[in-house]
């Protein structure tokens, strides 16, 4: 499959597209999801849920939140509520309507995207003024007035599948704070609990089509070597990354919104897949993903969650830096040396990822690249 979507790629992009391989393709597809139906569920990541199979223990969830917050934000009939949980109980706040919501994380994302690449903006005025309006209409419909109520501390956001993709600092009661996103309490819970591996301590990847940036800077910073320049191909990617404890692994990314396992990351011999990153004996405890759209995710069933963060953390990633919209790559790796920086002085991904963008000159390409990026998991 790897080899035959490489070669239909280089037809379309010579102009001569074909449709023989492609149909080759869709049909080596169908053939690795028959195959992985069929294999045993012992060990098996699935789908990332925000259901479950047991009850939330909800009080040992909110022990371990302590004086954090972590909401929970429900669609129920077409409107939202926030279930506020933290400081020992548990309230619900009604929000706004979900199609409200929408409709404004796809402006929002569209606005980012725009400011991002310095397109010409689709309405006079300033355009990180109009970005900044629009978060604080996601504030009024997401979260409501629950933004009162969120304590100082860290804030967990858990919210239905089609709003994962919300670029959530835009929101002006989150952007200063320390946020990550989980598509589940339990989820949460678990990522909590992840220990760091015996592993190796840091992995740099480079995929092909992009030039010296933030990695080649890392190695020099940290004497790291780089699999890149045709070592970066799947198989030895996979092997480095099994059970690393941070990989920052810089590759162009697709997002398949028709077919979510096969969303991927471009390496030197082809691209490396969901079912790819399923073969890992064990995930990598952190990983840093600078590549546009790496943090999309698609919903399936009941808020189930597929694409490529959603088989990390059931493996035992306990946290991930995405991006949920394309980036300005010079931008994104002024934004990634300065989180790499700040996780070496002991951060947490979430917090690693608040201070970067706060460390950075506030031009609006910088701001709009660091607002695109989310911190998942609890690492």
């Amino acid at each position: 499959m790897r080899d035959i979507t490489s070669r239909a790629e280089a037809a379309r992009a010579g102009g001569a597209p074909s449709p023989a391989m492609e149909r080759e393709q869709l049909r080596l597809e169908g053939a690795i999801r028959a195959r992985v139906l069929r294999v045993g569920g012992i060990g098996s990541p699935g789908p990332a849920s925000n259901h479950g199979g047991s009850l939330l223990n909800v009080p040992a969830l909110l022990e371990e939140l302590g004086a954090n917050r972590l909401i929970h934000i429900a669609d129920v009939g077409g409107d939202l509520h926030v279930l506020v949980c933290g400081a020992g109980k548990v309230r619900r706040i009604p929000a706004g309507r979900t199609a409200d919501a929408t409709r404004e994380v796809d402006f929002a994302r569209f606005g980012l995207n725009r400011l991002a690449h310095n397109l010409p903006a689709d309405r006079p005025g300033d355009p990180l003024a109009i970005l900044e309006a629009t978060g604080r209409r996601l504030e009024d419909i997401l979260i409501g007035s629950a933004g009162r109520h969120l304590g100082d501390g860290p804030v967990v956001i858990v919210p239905p599948g089609r709003f994962h993709a919300v670029p959530w600092a835009l929101l002006p009661s989150l952007r200063d704070r320390v946020i990550s996103v989980a598509p589940s309490a339990r989820a949460w819970l678990r990522a909590k609990a992840a220990s760091p591996t015996k592993g190796p301590e840091a992995v740099l990847v480079r995929g092909p089509g992009l030039g010296a940036g933030a990695v080649e800077a890392l190695a020099a910073e940290q004497n790291l070597p780089i699999l890149a320049d045709g070592g970066a191909t799947v198989a030895r990617v996979l092997d480095a990354i099994d059970g690393a404890r941070l990989v920052h692994m810089a590759a162009h990314g697709t997002f398949r919104a028709d077919s979510p396992l096969f969303s991927s990351l471009r390496m030197d011999d082809g691209l490396l897949t969901v079912y790819d990153f399923e073969r890992l004996r064990r995930a990598p405890h952190r990983i840093i993903l600078p590549a546009c759209d790496s943090g999309l995710l698609s919903p399936a069933g009941a808020d189930e969650l597929l694409g490529l963060t959603s088989s990390l953390v059931p493996l035992g990633t306990a946290g991930i830096i995405a991006s949920v919209v394309r980036v300005n790559d010079k931008a994104a790796d002024q934004l990634m040396l300065a989180l790499h920086r700040r996780l070496r002085a002991g951060a947490t991904l979430g917090g690693a990822l608040r201070d970067a963008r706060a460390d950075l000159i506030r031009d609006p390409v910088q701001t709009a690249t660091g607002w695109a990026f989310i911190a998942l998991g609890a690492g």
